[in-house]
């Protein structure tokens, strides 16, 4: 009886070591399965840096890639410009020779009147527009550029006086601002 205890002794001993060796390599296999699908800080900033480095470069090739599209557009509508001024420089070689060859003064007006009206009808067709400025209009400095002042009547006074040249606007915005004489108060 005596090795029969023992033997039970013997027997509730031996399991009772291997279950924590059991559960160690359990929790091993565990922390080694973690510590795998967890990436290091060390990968995350390399993660992180690769990313900043590839949204960068992306960012300088749009940049690039939009300013080459914006010369080849600038470029391209100078082009259409000058294909419809072409033809309006023809017509002032061809009344220079004209001028030349005649001492007719009222059909050398009447050409110069063609193409100035060519000229103004290309440049409408662009989107170019003649600010209309007449003398008693109020003087606006967002429109108007005041050369000098003068004396003027009572009813002139802050206004404009006399045009000095046009302004021109092309669409929204002031080509050439308007160069106007203001009357001054006295």
């Amino acid at each position: 009886m005596k090795e029969t205890k023992e033997k039970v002794n013997k027997e509730q001993e031996a399991p009772e070591e291997q279950e924590p060796q059991v559960k160690e390599v359990k929790k091993e296999d565990v922390d080694a399965k973690e510590e795998s699908s967890e990436p290091t800080l060390e990968e995350q900033v390399g993660e992180a840096k690769d990313k900043y480095l590839r949204l960068y470069s992306e960012f300088e090739n749009f940049r690039r890639r939009t300013s080459k599209e914006k010369i080849d557009l600038i470029s391209t509508a100078n082009k259409d410009l000058m294909s419809d001024l072409i033809p309006v420089l023809d017509d002032f070689t061809r009344a220079m020779t004209a001028s030349e060859e005649s001492d007719d003064i009222k059909a050398l007006r009447e050409g110069m009147i063609l193409i100035q009206n060519k000229l103004n009808k290309s440049l409408e067709n662009r989107g170019l527009k003649n600010m209309e400025v007449k003398k008693g209009d109020a003087f606006d400095d967002e429109k108007h550029e005041a050369i000098t002042q003068i004396p003027a009547e009572k009813g002139l006074e802050g206004k404009i006086v006399d045009v000095v040249e046009p302004g021109y606007i092309l669409g929204e915005t002031v080509v050439r601002f308007a160069k106007v004489v203001v009357g001054a108060k006295q």
